[in-house]
């Protein structure tokens, strides 16, 4: 999930099931896109079919969070900002109902207090048994490196006990770079790594345990990708000074 500054609100309604606006992207959407940019999908049966699993992803492009639930071969869930779900007149309801055919789920992102909802929302898709697609480095890497993931993903495969399935993009940057209004036709590979069981590592509660977990994933994504390796967190400078108090008490802990 990609990171934005603090908000002044949370979203901590439950993630929906899916409706007739999901099916329909699904059984429309999906086939169009797979047509037209002919992705190259490598490990789609390291995914279980059943059970909750979190897909983590490293993150280029926008256009990441349409790529996987459409080579993903069940289901997928994801977080995604809530004015995209509350805009007004028709381009409101285009927004709303596309981010609901894909399978996005409305949350408030930031530090701190909105940082723990959205754990929380993904705790319970996980818990209902669904597949949760997310990005540990927070936002999209905008030189290509991959960053260091945040620990927050391994909270909720710890406490939760669901498989990580990591997951390589490659070439969606080029599809949508940042800045682009509109996606261009360009090649585009989606790797699905061998799962992860990261219960050997302990409680969710150590911070230990979440370090070597995340570590560890973020190793499996690199493989997937050959990406060069940032050795860093991918954010701008914490503005202000309670950003600055809710990045030290609650670090890294975001999504």
């Amino acid at each position: 999930m990609s990171e934005t500054e603090s908000s002044g609100s949370i979203d901590v309604a439950g993630p929906r099931r899916p409706g007739f606006v999901y099916l329909l992207g699904r059984s429309v959407i999906a086939p169009i896109a797979k047509l037209i940019f002919r992705p190259r999908i490598t490990g789609r049966e390291n995914v279980p079919k059943h059970g909750p699993v979190i897909l983590a992803s490293n993150h280029l492009s926008f256009i990441d969070s349409i790529v996987i639930p459409i080579a993903a071969p069940r289901r997928v869930q994801f977080l995604a900002k809530s004015h995209y779900f509350t805009g007004t007149g028709f381009t409101g309801w285009v927004s709303r109902n596309f981010f609901t055919a894909i399978g996005a789920v409305s949350v408030e992102r930031g530090a701190g207090q909105a940082a723990q909802a959205a754990l929380d929302q993904g705790r319970r898709i996980l818990d209902g048994g669904d597949a949760f697609a997310l990005y540990p480095e927070g936002t999209r890497s905008l030189d290509g490196r991959l960053y260091r993931g945040r620990t927050g993903i391994a909270w909720l495969a710890l406490t939760t006990g669901a498989i990580v399935v990591p997951v390589g993009l490659i070439g969606t940057q080029e599809i949508q770079p940042v800045g682009a209004k509109l996606p261009r036709v360009r090649k585009v590979t989606v790797r699905f790594g061998e799962p992860l069981d990261l219960r050997v590592y302990g409680s969710a509660e150590s911070g230990k345990a979440r370090r070597l977990a995340t570590d560890e994933i973020m190793t499996a994504i690199q493989r997937l990708t050959g990406q060069e390796l940032a050795n860093q967190y991918n954010e701008a400078p914490p503005s202000g000074t309670l950003q600055k108090l809710a990045d030290r008490v609650f670090p890294k802990e975001r999504l």
